[in-house]
């Protein structure tokens, strides 16, 4: 459980569960590209290809850190504490932060060697356009109010299944392939594929997360108060105890706690 795991483990098992998780991000979308010409075709395989493995890296890491799995989850557990709830600290968000973006490089670095090719090429695929980024501040603003919704209303054993499926669902209905995560954002740059992001394309994707973090915890606070829980898509003890015997789900949040992800 995070609440009896060290800050050094709990950070492992963030860094190798983001890396396992763009591994599959990535990987899925540079088979997909190899064996369909179809672009529809390969982002229905990439799609599920990314639900299904954020489900399986929750399960696997998620009583170890909570799989946040991704820096907004991660801060909006941050927020939790400070505004009374339970959530990590200061110092621990940071490491966390810090441990999930080097995982994502990581992870991106992996696919491309499994494919054959030359790791750290950086993505070509300039993403830019106004609609692109309000398609992330929607994916990021829906992430954040799904899992704290489910945290507020005392439903947390669905918050895993819940988000894996609404990342396969964001990828389609968002205009930007929902993203929706900082640090996966940074990692998909360093694959010059399917699923990546020119370098030049992050400030603007980024900045559209946070903005959809501080808005989705803005409409949970709305609609639901500022109940009991409160930590992302986990990362509290009371999400722990909550989740303790949740069967398999990410994209993204663990069997005893709860995501955060995205791809």
């Amino acid at each position: 459980m995070t609440a009896h795991t060290s800050l050094p483990r709990r950070a492992a098992a963030e860094l190798i569960g983001t890396a396992g998780l763009l591994a599959v991000v990535i990987g899925s979308g540079i088979k997909a590209a190899e064996l369909s010409p179809d672009t529809g075709v390969a982002l229905l395989a990439n799609s599920l290809a990314s639900a299904v493995g954020l489900g399986l890296v929750i399960t696997l890491f998620g009583p170890l850190s909570g799989a946040h799995l991704n820096p907004v989850v991660t801060l909006t557990s941050w927020w939790a504490r400070r505004t009374g709830g339970e959530g990590l600290r200061g110092r621990e968000a940071l490491v966390y932060s810090a441990a999930q973006t080097a995982g994502a490089v990581v992870g991106a670095l992996l696919a491309d060697a499994m494919f054959g090719r030359a790791p750290g090429t950086f993505s070509t695929q300039v993403r830019e356009g106004g609609h692109l980024l309000v398609g992330e501040v929607v994916a990021t603003t829906g992430l954040v109010l799904l899992i704290q919704g489910l945290q507020r209303i005392g439903r947390p054993k669905l918050i895993p299944a819940a988000v894996a499926a609404y990342i396969a669902a964001a990828i389609w209905f968002t205009s930007s392939g929902s993203f929706a995560n900082p640090a996966g954002t940074i990692g998909r740059s360093f694959s010059d594929s399917f699923t990546g992001i020119a370098p030049q394309s992050l400030p603007g994707f980024v900045a559209a997360q946070l903005l959809g973090a501080i808005l989705g915890l803005a409409l949970a606070a709305f609609l639901y108060g500022n109940g009991a829980s409160g930590s992302g898509a986990s990362g509290t003890p009371r999400a722990e105890a909550a989740l303790a015997d949740a069967g398999p789900v990410d994209g993204a949040t663990p069997a005893k706690e709860a995501y955060e992800a995205v791809g």
